[in-house]
């Protein structure tokens, strides 16, 4: 694979309602995360979801993925966020990518076509496969599970 450093080639497939959009970009030269617009008008309540349409497809090589991340300052500001983050959209996919936002909010979230909606982060996938064992080797931790840890710093 490629160098993290050297761009993958990402095909994309403008949809006619996404007519006149940016393409996916950095904002920075160390962003690594490509902001993405929305291609509708849409209102989402206090509490509710919403596939937010791209007005794209894309065709991702195969051994990547492209993970769908929240905006920091769309968190921050007004409470919106992905319900499944980060989404995964696999290189076999080749609909049109929708975001999916929730309003975490007390007030009611306008999204105007063109507006920055999310990130889109490309990254390799590692496969894997698993294999059925009769123990697991011990560790420190072992069965601990949620804030087995503690919250303080040592």
């Amino acid at each position: 694979m490629p160098s993290p450093l050297v761009p993958i080639e990402i095909r994309l497939k403008r949809l006619p309602h996404g007519e006149g959009l940016p393409t996916p970009a950095y904002a920075t030269e160390h962003a690594a995360g490509m902001d993405v617009v929305s291609a509708e008008d849409v209102t989402i309540a206090p509490g509710g979801r919403y596939a937010v349409a791209t007005g794209f497809a894309m065709a991702i090589p195969e051994g990547y993925e492209v993970q769908v991340r929240p905006r920091s300052g769309l968190a921050l500001k007004h409470g919106i966020s992905l319900p499944n983050t980060p989404g995964t959209i696999d290189a076999d996919y080749r609909g049109e990518l929708k975001v999916i936002l929730i309003n975490l909010g007390d007030a009611p979230f306008i999204i105007a076509r063109g507006d920055r909606i999310a990130q889109l982060v490309a990254a390799p996938v590692q496969m894997a496969r698993f294999a059925e064992v009769k123990e697991l080797d011990d560790t420190v931790r072992g069965s601990g599970g949620f804030g087995s840890t503690g919250i303080a710093s040592s």
